[in-house]
């Protein structure tokens, strides 16, 4: 079966989402073929993932103030950046009313190939990661997301770095930084990459669209008819548009639960550790290591990598620990595991002592479309 494909350059948030959404259900009802867009938004946008709350991701004010176009995506995971320098991956399948989420990462794996097929042919070592991104030795490169619309039609979401300006970046999305040193961009800039960097050339983001494109032609065996929205579809896009992605109802809806910081700077016999992490209800969000210890930055970065969407309990995490310092034997000598276990633990204690706080403060109800699946 021929797909279609769509390149399109400088879209709005809102229009872009509105495409990506409507099209998973114009595919899964059997109105369109299988279609794959590559596509750019217009410099800049903040788009959080389906079950976040965009107070807690964003700094709005920040936004607001530079222009920066802020909404909600179908799919799941977690915020991203995007601009003419980001290439957005739409693919939209149809498929069966099955339990995608339980198979997230199964599906997920799956409709990245193409992706990583493309990358490689551009000389990047790019993988799949075991959630959802596609990485370099331990850098993130793209980040993944699915959804499935009720009609059985199941849109993929990719975000691929052909470049990034980490220091914006920082100033639109929220992190347990105090603040943003040139310090903490090296951080960042050790935790993930571009596909320039990796590549060693300037490419362009179309250069990297034709690579993309030719990858998933040849992982699923398929040819790709180039074209652009039907009359009908640029109307049905504009409805979703205005009755879903313009309203604030969708881009602003709250949870009950509100992130929560915590950081713990303890002396090691190695040197100096601290950690910070960010407590979402019963989950680890996020986690940072910073310190002058020596190791090894690929393992650092698998380290806060396996800490994403962790469980906040000792015990996992002493298991999760037990299992990377066997992974990382040598590379993790000079961080003590259980001086790491303690600055977790006890950055995780003083979180949940700001959490406390933050759930006597009135809050929004969560607001969910229903019957849909998302990862």
């Amino acid at each position: 079966m021929s797909w279609r494909l769509i390149c399109d350059d400088g879209v709005g948030a809102a229009f872009g989402l509105a495409a990506d959404d409507y099209m998973a259900g114009a595919v899964g009802r059997g109105e369109s073929d299988p279609l794959l867009r590559l596509y750019t938004y217009r410099d800049h946008c903040a788009l959080a993932g389906r079950f976040q709350d965009v107070e807690n991701e964003i700094h709005l004010d920040f936004c607001r103030g530079h222009g920066i176009a802020v909404n909600r995506r179908p799919t799941g995971g977690g915020t991203i950046f995007m601009g003419r320098n980001q290439l957005g991956v739409a693919l939209c399948i149809p498929g069966k009313k099955e339990d995608t989420y339980g198979r997230a990462r199964e599906v997920m794996g799956r409709f990245s190939e193409g992706i990583i097929r493309g990358l490689q042919s551009l000389g990047v070592r790019a993988r799949f990661r075991r959630k959802n991104d596609i990485e370099v030795e331990g850098r993130k490169i793209a980040g993944l997301g699915i959804f499935r619309d009720s009609s059985g039609g199941l849109l993929f979401h990719s975000s691929i770095l052909v470049d990034m300006d980490i220091a914006l970046m920082l100033k639109v999305l929220n992190t347990p930084f105090e603040k943003i040193s040139d310090k903490e961009i090296a951080t960042v800039d050790q935790r993930i990459t571009t596909v320039r960097r990796e590549s060693g050339r300037a490419l362009s983001t179309d250069q990297v669209r034709q690579a993309v494109a030719t990858g998933y032609k040849e992982v699923f065996n398929t040819s790709l008819t180039e074209g652009y929205f039907s009359t009908r579809e640029l109307e049905r896009i504009a409805l979703r548009q205005q009755e879903k992605y313009e309203r604030p109802e969708w881009i602003y809806q709250t949870s009950r639960v509100k992130d929560a910081e915590g950081m713990c700077r303890i002396k090691t016999e190695k040197g100096l550790l601290e950690v910070r992490l960010t407590l979402a209800g019963r989950q680890i969000k996020a986690l940072f290591i910073r310190g002058d210890f020596f190791a090894s930055e690929t393992a650092i970065a698998d380290v806060e990598g396996h800490f994403r969407w962790h469980a906040a309990h000792k015990e996992k995490i002493e298991e999760t620990l037990n299992q990377l310092y066997h992974k990382h034997n040598e590379a993790l000598s000079s961080l003590p595991q259980q001086s790491l276990l303690q600055a977790i633990v006890q950055a995780l204690s003083r979180a949940r002592v700001v959490e406390k706080k933050l759930s006597l403060e009135p809050y929004g109800c969560f607001v969910s479309p229903g019957g849909n699946l998302h990862a």
